[in-house]
């Protein structure tokens, strides 16, 4: 639809009037990425099909990982802008996509971004998170941690969460930091990691030297 498109376009934010039109966001996201999911979120929440939305884009994530081809031409820069969004506009068709995400994708190849659209999705998939209640939650950790450590973890986070949401925790390992750990909860960031620690240290030395 053409009220859709008019709402999708990332050029529109430039525009109080149109800023106005926008349906308000769970929680705040930021970037680029963050504007294009923003948008999609308006437009799919007027049109009473963000669940619809969200499980199309979902399905192509995993087409995509599942399809070589396809995530090599999605990411393809060499390809020109309308080629490609003709292409993709085919392929919309037969995946049986909405007008809201195929225009996503058009509107993605036409201003050369569809190298964002992986974290568009997610970005998006965030906001539906944050719409049904549920509070994604990463916390990463240089060694794997115990069931007894997670479920200590677990309850401690839940505590900074209202009595309607609810936690969504996943954990991810990477030894490189050291120690410590990397929470991300909602919109917050918090680096407690030793690795962090011995970088600022180090930071300091180096400026006293």
């Amino acid at each position: 639809m053409a009220t859709s498109r008019a709402i999708l376009s990332v050029r529109a934010f430039s525009s109080s009037a149109a800023a106005k039109q926008l349906v308000k966001t769970p929680i705040q996201v930021f970037g680029l990425e963050g504007r294009y999911a923003s948008a999609l979120y308006s437009a799919a929440s007027k049109e009473k099909k963000l669940e619809v939305v969200e499980k199309e884009l979902v399905g192509l994530k995993n087409q995509m990982k599942a399809d070589a081809r396809l995530q090599e031409f999605i990411k393809d820069p060499s390809m020109k802008r309308l080629v490609k969004k003709d292409i993709l506009t085919k392929i919309a068709g037969v995946l049986k996509l909405s007008n809201l995400s195929t225009n996503l994708l058009t509107l993605l190849a036409e201003n050369g971004r569809l190298k964002n659209l992986d974290t568009v999705i997610s970005t998006f998939k965030n906001l539906m998170a944050a719409h049904r209640g549920e509070v994604v939650c990463e916390v990463t950790t240089a060694k794997t941690l115990d069931e007894a450590t997670k479920k200590e973890l677990e309850s401690a986070l839940k505590g900074f969460l209202k009595s309607n949401q609810t936690l969504l925790l996943t954990t991810k390992v990477n030894p490189e930091l050291l120690g410590g750990m990397i929470v991300s909860i909602g919109d917050k960031y918090v680096d407690m990691s030793i690795a962090s620690k011995v970088k600022k240290m180090t930071e300091v030395i180096s400026a006293a030297v």
